[in-house]
């Protein structure tokens, strides 16, 4: 039987000092795990730092830098032809767009082969090898390798807003760095002479091609409208009508003058008076020629190749558009070649460097305090995921 429960005391502690009382947990010790956890902080975290900061404390060999900084600028004066015209910005292109191959040419092959045939990079660059295997070049490497090791030591940032282009070039003396950087500009310039000059070779070329076409279909439409006046035997149609009109109003001028003797006569005269017979037949002739006249304007041929005059002037006036129109031509044509040639005789393009090539003091490559802390943060973090997935593992299992 369960013994009452002592006289002032709750059933709550009664049945707290009756529960058993596990014994404590004994002193942490060591496991397996344990040491394996620490084994890998070691390798994972600790060996990687520890190389690194010896490698680039012992082996790696100093870099120094050199800036330089240009842009593509385009000539503002313009000459009075290109004015006229409106064919500058035709000829002339945009900077922006030429910014834009630059920037590709300073990481393109062709300049590294032309640096590397001056300076010999190849040679500059593997004279740290074995010593240095991650900062130098090894020295049997091809181009394609001096290509994709140019991309690590010439760094070059480009803003398309600006147009402006920074290239940092690093070297293990800073002699070489500058050497280089200068070259880079030189090559530059060159590369922008080569599109000025292509540029304008090609302008002048399409503008005497435009100009020989136009003077071409001048000489047409005016051998056209020679042979018409040869054919038809009229200079100018509009001036042969001219006088055919002033024949026709003359006509009617005496047309009016005889049907006022006429009426004089019928007032003065008698009947069988001869002069009113002769003053009708007068009247009568004029008439039949005003008539003639007329018909001459539509009906009747006027030309020794049987043309009317609506034809005449139909034909006439198509001739006059047609030169009139190959005359504008070769005036446009004239003007563009004009413009051309303006622009061969002067530097459309030309590059500015707004920041000469630098001679550095102080070596600034390789960073190794910022290589060593990302060291230390990219393993501590592999190290942390690592732990975590064998847990997770060993939890599960």
């Amino acid at each position: 039987m369960t013994e009452p429960a002592p006289q002032g005391q709750s059933a709550a502690q009664h049945s707290a000092v009756a529960a058993p009382v596990r014994a404590p947990a004994g002193p942490a010790r060591t496991r397996p795990r344990h040491r394996a956890l620490m084994l890998s902080l070691v390798l994972v975290i600790v060996a990687p730092i520890l190389l690194t900061t010896l490698y680039l404390t012992f082996l790696a060999r100093d870099q120094y830098a050199s800036q330089v900084g240009f842009t593509i600028r385009q000539d503002e004066s313009s000459s009075a032809s290109e004015l006229m015209g409106g064919l500058r910005t035709i000829l002339v292109g945009s900077a922006q767009g030429h910014a834009d191959l630059l920037f590709e040419f300073v990481q393109s092959q062709e300049i590294v082969e032309r640096i590397d045939a001056r300076v010999d990079l190849l040679q500059h660059y593997s004279q740290a090898w074995p010593v240095d295997p991650l900062f130098s070049l090894w020295p049997s490497a091809t181009i394609e390798d001096l290509l994709w090791f140019w991309h690590r030591v010439v760094r070059v940032t480009y803003d398309q807003a600006t147009g402006l282009i920074l290239v940092e070039v690093r070297a293990p003396d800073p002699a070489t760095a500058q050497q280089i950087a200068q070259l880079v500009v030189i090559e530059s310039e060159a590369m922008i002479n080569r599109l000025n000059e292509t540029a304008r070779r090609d302008a002048t070329r399409n503008a005497e091609a435009e100009l020989d076409t136009a003077l071409a279909r001048l000489r047409a439409a005016r051998e056209a409208l020679a042979e018409f006046r040869a054919r038809t035997q009229i200079v100018d149609p509009q001036s042969d009508i001219e006088g055919r009109m002033g024949v026709l109003i003359n006509l009617q001028r005496q047309l009016a003058e005889a049907l006022v003797d006429n009426d004089l006569l019928n007032l003065t005269a008698e009947a069988a008076d001869p002069r009113l017979r002769q003053a009708a037949r007068r009247i009568s002739v004029i008439q039949n020629r005003i008539r003639e006249e007329r018909q001459n304007f539509a009906e009747q041929d006027v030309t020794v190749d049987q043309t009317d005059y609506p034809s005449l002037i139909a034909q006439y006036e198509s001739l006059l558009v047609d030169q009139a129109f190959a005359e504008d031509a070769y005036q446009a044509a004239l003007a563009a070649l004009d413009v051309a040639r303006s622009r061969a005789s002067r530097q459309s393009l030309y590059l500015a460097t707004f920041i000469r090539p630098t001679f550095s003091q102080t070596a600034r490559y390789p960073q190794t305090g910022l290589i060593i802390g990302l060291t230390a943060l990219f393993m501590t973090l592999l190290w942390s995921i690592m732990a975590l997935v064998f847990y997770s593992l060993r939890d599960k299992g």
